[in-house]
């Protein structure tokens, strides 16, 4: 049944697919994070209880939250947090071979993908961007996402020559098993970002039991 409604939804909006199709690839685990080593004496950090927030009920309609109008659609191409010292490219990525959302190269620790099959950074809707979390030679470019807080930032730069700001309204860790993706991926009205990765337990046999998700508004431009 998956397979079937995923091929129609792609069918019907190859460059902007709606929450739907992003819940239904990543829902069963979020594999666009598969190649996280998770061999370390010391975990990544893991989001705190108070850095959630409420985010069923969070968000806003159009401007009306922030003040702020949607932008246009522009292709991303850097990512910054600097509350974790992010400062990273972003590279377009889609869905592999075998149906999952596709990850940048684990070779490469400091790459951000931007999933094309959702909006981009901005625009009206839900945007996502994704990173490992490790690879074999140690952390990767979002192995701190969990620390972070409500009202850290996340800039991110698009081929326009604009830059986006969002606010970090929430951050929490979601079991594989249980991915929330209507809540993660649905439309808030206004321009909002994911930034996802790799997180809970680890296992050898099964890797990272969960995933990190910070959910954010633009709360600026420049």
């Amino acid at each position: 049944m998956y397979a079937s409604e995923l091929a129609e939804e792609e069918e019907r909006s190859r460059k902007r697919a709606p929450w739907g199709v992003i819940a239904l690839v990543l829902l069963t685990g979020l594999a666009l994070i598969r190649n996280g080593s998770g061999e370390f004496e010391v975990g990544p950090p893991q989001p705190a209880s108070a850095a959630a927030s409420d985010t069923r009920a969070a968000g806003g309609d159009d401007a009306t939250a922030t003040g702020l109008a949607p932008l246009a659609y522009a292709v991303p191409d850097r990512v910054s947090v600097p509350a974790i010292q992010v400062d990273a490219p972003i590279m377009p990525v889609g869905l592999d071979a075998e149906g999952w959302v596709d990850a940048p190269p684990p070779e490469d620790p400091n790459l951000a993908g931007w999933f094309t099959g959702a909006v981009s950074p901005g625009e009206k809707g839900t945007a996502v961007v994704v990173g490992h979390v490790d690879n074999k030679q140690g952390p990767a470019v979002f192995y701190g996402l969990g620390a972070l807080k409500r009202g850290n930032k996340v800039e991110v730069h698009r081929q326009d020559g604009k830059t986006a700001v969002f606010e970090i309204y929430g951050i929490e860790v979601f079991e594989k098993d249980d991915f929330p993706g209507d809540r993660v991926y649905a439309s808030k009205g206004g321009p909002e970002l994911r930034v996802i990765t790799c997180g809970g337990g680890f296992s050898k046999q099964n890797g990272y039991e969960g995933n990190v998700v910070a959910f954010a508004r633009m709360t600026g431009v420049r």
